[in-house]
């Protein structure tokens, strides 16, 4: 990929878990590096660590070597904050996708920033960006298409064309990792983020838990209610490989501090 990022004195503050990149941002300082990373005029890739996300890891690996090549890297699950902690790696706060994504919504306005929205249904999608352009009247949304296509170049080439400075990828893990780490370099100078299911969020398809289990780390849980018969493996026997992960990860940094 050929993608460009200034130095900063953010930079020092990344660490390693799990075997793969952790940048120690705020959501303030997230944010300031996007802004310096739209300025440097190159492409570049963003991503977060969840606990699902650790857990795929072991069963993809090349979703770990894509993540060890983004220019961010963030906590978006906060058991990957506590996780941190826990094995000595100061994480200083959750930075979910889907918040980053608003912070970054209004940050394009203002600035003048072109935005790309990628992934959901086609209905999804619109109501989506209906929702977004009432928040955001001056919000130039360049281009849109839906997340079941085939050809994932003309997509890019879409993207391109349109302008857009910035990418919102509503598509699951690790298909939008792999779609990014293979195609980026062809989609112009864009800021990419993967954002889940935030388009279904954004349209009211699907709730999002109340402040409170965000906070207790049960975000996974609300989830788990809303949407049983498909996330019930995801969550409850991923869960189980996570804590071990964990405590495989504490004992290894241990064994390295001795």
């Amino acid at each position: 990929m050929n993608k460009q990022s200034p130095t900063t004195a953010d930079d020092v503050k990344r660490a390693e878990l799990f075997g793969v990149p952790l940048d120690l941002l705020t959501m303030e300082e997230t944010v300031r590096r996007v802004e310096e990373l739209v300025a440097s005029g190159g492409a570049a890739q963003h991503v977060v660590l969840n606990a699902a996300k650790v857990v795929m890891m072991r069963d993809v690996p090349r979703l770990a070597d894509v993540i060890r090549n983004c220019e961010i890297v963030n906590a978006d699950g906060q058991s990957i904050v506590w996780a941190g902690r826990l094995c000595g790696v100061p994480v200083p706060e959750r930075v979910a996708g889907i918040d980053l994504m608003q912070r970054l919504l209004r940050v394009a306005e203002s600035r003048g920033w072109p935005v790309y929205l990628l992934g959901a249904r086609g209905e999804v999608l619109n109501v989506c960006i209906e929702r977004i352009r009432a928040l955001h009247p001056r919000l130039v949304v360049a281009g849109a298409h839906h997340g079941y296509f085939d050809d994932a170049a003309a997509v890019a080439e879409d993207i391109r064309r349109s302008g857009a400075r910035v990418l919102f990828v509503g598509i699951s893990s690790p298909k939008k990792e792999f779609l990014l780490a293979d195609h980026l370099a062809e989609m112009g100078p864009v800021f990419a983020m993967g954002v889940g299911g935030s388009f279904d969020v954004i349209a009211g398809v699907t709730r999002r838990a109340p402040r409170w289990m965000q906070v207790a780390g049960l975000e996974w849980l609300y989830r788990l209610i809303q949407e049983p018969r498909r996330m019930w493996r995801r969550y409850l026997v991923g869960n189980v490989r996570f804590a071990w992960l964990v405590a495989q990860e504490w004992w290894r940094l241990r064994r390295v501090r001795v």
